[in-house]
């Protein structure tokens, strides 16, 4: 729908739209194959996405958070409270 708002005729529209979506399979079937091979380290490659992923929504998606002069400080003590947070729920079950 981007490509057709700016103009772009339909069928290039459509195959922009089917490539950009074709190594969707193949990236799922080598990540199936290789999930075999580091079954042991997955939940802390999870881990690892999770804590990207927060790290993305605190920095990128909450603007107040990143503005003014201390603008790392608002990350940091999500950081830190997140932490705490999840050391007192492995701590109290």
């Amino acid at each position: 729908m981007p490509l057709r708002a700016e103009g772009t005729s339909r069928r290039k529209a459509f195959a922009g739209g089917v490539l950009s979506g074709v190594v969707e399979p193949i990236g799922a079937v080598l990540t199936i194959l290789a999930s075999r091979l580091v079954i042991a380290a997955l939940p802390y490659l999870l881990s690892f996405a999770a804590g990207a992923m927060l790290y993305v929504v605190v920095e990128e998606l909450m603007p107040e958070v990143s503005q003014g002069r201390h603008s790392n400080l608002g990350t940091v003590f999500f950081a830190v409270g997140f932490s705490v947070m999840m050391a007192l729920d492995v701590a109290l079950g």
